[in-house]
């Protein structure tokens, strides 16, 4: 029987008293519901310590929903919150976890149903849940498939993360493991594959004799607010570059793969990781820029004498034969003047300028971006000819927009994509566990190099601005800006 036609799965949220649960978790599985993308039987099971009723939790889930959800019926919340559990408990506690098993096994009333396992919870709870899970013979498919979701940041270093691999093998195998980058989810970040590979204009210049660099940017105005704690012993580099931003570079960076399945996708994604070029500690300063805003220091569980960047500028190298000598230029801050996430291909000029600009016009060569967020969308930049100038040509550009061409309020939250795509066992959107270590291997070298003495001097900028002027040194020197 495949799993379109089996009984109706299990969703446990672990942790399902904190804001992801209500912010983003139930949102999204109400409106796949609404949507009538799962069986409207399936059953959302909340655990955590706090003490909460059945009825309690779900008007506390309710009123997030009400909050978030951009289309709330009261209708589809009434079927949809019939189907909606709360058990309270310690992760630490194995009894609790057998309790909350009699739980699922009352509501799937001997039916053979799928349960998918979500850790919304601190990372320091993932392996003593996992070891729980396994302790109460909850991973076991012998009634069912089972899955499970694990959150970012998944380690601190390699070292933590092969720890934290081998602890999740001990009891899930690799197929029933789930590590989620909600970045991943969304819908233009999943485009980059469509507008590569189903768009045959694009492929064929897709390599070093036509693309003169790459520039992958994640922006944001907001500072670090009631995450310094975490972020004061994260950093940036932890916090955006070994996931997000790395991802961002093999989706745009990959070959084809083979088909359209989870393994040959994530395969190529490795492929790119493992090509990565190291940095050594000598060239350090030409690849590479930490900076802080100015004012991090003052802020709430921050050391007083912090050098925990909140912004940084990477050059890296894809050594194959595609990508070589094409920089690949990552970057990523707080406290910045625009929010913004995309993705720029800047192509080589022409060899030679047989036409003039126009006045106060500057040659820029053709550029595709690819906005991730906020006003999701592909761009195009083009030389055309400007009326009755004689031969004078300026930039333009062509636009689509998800808005424009879908309407408003077309594009899901990421999570409602994910969720699905587990629920269904479609890992293509999710980290496999070499990915991981690929990435903590680049990045753990970087870090260690930063603490050396030779290492490049922590810079400063002022919040609202555009960063430090190292991030823009960093392309001038290659004859390349930000764009």
């Amino acid at each position: 029987m495949n799993e379109t036609q089996a009984a109706a799965p299990t969703v446990v949220i672990f942790g399902a008293s904190g804001d992801l649960t209500r912010r983003k978790l139930v949102p999204a599985l109400y409106n796949l519901l609404r949507k009538k993308r799962i069986p409207p039987q399936t059953r959302i099971v909340g655990f955590a310590r706090s003490d909460f009723s059945h009825d309690v939790f779900r008007q506390n889930m309710r009123d997030g929903v009400r909050e978030l959800s951009e289309r709330f019926d009261e209708a589809a919340w009434t079927d949809f919150a019939r189907n909606l559990y709360y058990v309270p408990g310690n992760p630490a506690q194995v009894g609790d976890f057998q309790n909350l098993d009699v739980l699922i096994r009352e509501l799937e009333a001997g039916q053979a149903g799928g349960r998918l396992y979500y850790l919304s919870t601190p990372p320091t709870l993932y392996e003593p849940i996992v070891a729980a899970l396994g302790q109460a013979n909850m991973h076991t498919e012998r009634d069912g498939w089972r899955r499970i979701i694990i959150e970012k940041p998944f380690g601190t270093d390699l070292p933590s993360a092969r720890h934290l691999n081998d602890s999740v093998h001990a009891v899930f195998g690799e197929d029933q493991v789930y590590r989620i980058d909600h970045y991943l989810g969304k819908e233009t970040v999943q485009n980059v594959s469509v507008f590569r590979f189903a768009n045959a204009i694009f492929e064929p210049i897709w390599n070093r004799n036509y693309i003169d660099n790459v520039q992958i940017s994640v922006l944001e105005t907001v500072t670090v607010g009631h995450r310094a704690g975490y972020y004061d012993s994260a950093g940036v580099l932890r916090d955006m570059f070994q996931n997000h931003l790395l991802q961002l570079l093999t989706l745009i960076a990959m070959e084809p793969p083979a088909a359209l399945k989870a393994d040959a996708l994530r395969n190529e994604k490795v492929k790119v990781l493992s090509a990565l070029r190291p940095i050594p500690l000598e060239a350090l300063a030409h690849h590479i820029v930490r900076a802080q805003y100015r004012t991090y220091r003052d802020e709430t569980n921050v050391a007083p004498k912090s050098d925990t960047p909140t912004y940084a500028a990477l050059k890296l190298h894809v050594d194959n034969w595609r990508w070589q000598g094409v920089p690949f230029y990552l970057r990523s801050g707080k406290g910045l003047a625009e929010r913004k996430t995309q993705i720029v291909v800047q192509f080589k000029q022409p060899p030679h300028a047989l036409f003039a600009l126009a006045d106060n016009e500057t040659f820029m060569p053709n550029t595709l971006a690819m906005e991730v967020q906020p006003n999701e969308g592909i761009h195009l930049s083009f030389q055309a000819k400007v009326p009755d100038a004689g031969i004078a040509m300026q930039t333009v550009h062509f636009s689509f927009q998800y808005a424009g061409t879908f309407g408003d309020g077309v594009i899901p939250e990421a999570y409602e994509r994910l969720l699905l795509d587990a629920l269904q066992g479609d890992a293509s959107l999710f980290t496999r566990s070499d990915e991981i270590e690929c990435s903590w291997g680049l990045i753990d070298p970087i870090m260690r190099s930063l603490s050396s003495p030779g290492a490049p001097p922590l810079e400063f900028y002022d919040v609202g601005s555009w960063g430090p002027v190292g991030g823009d040194h960093l392309l001038m020197r290659d004859g390349f800006e930000w764009v």
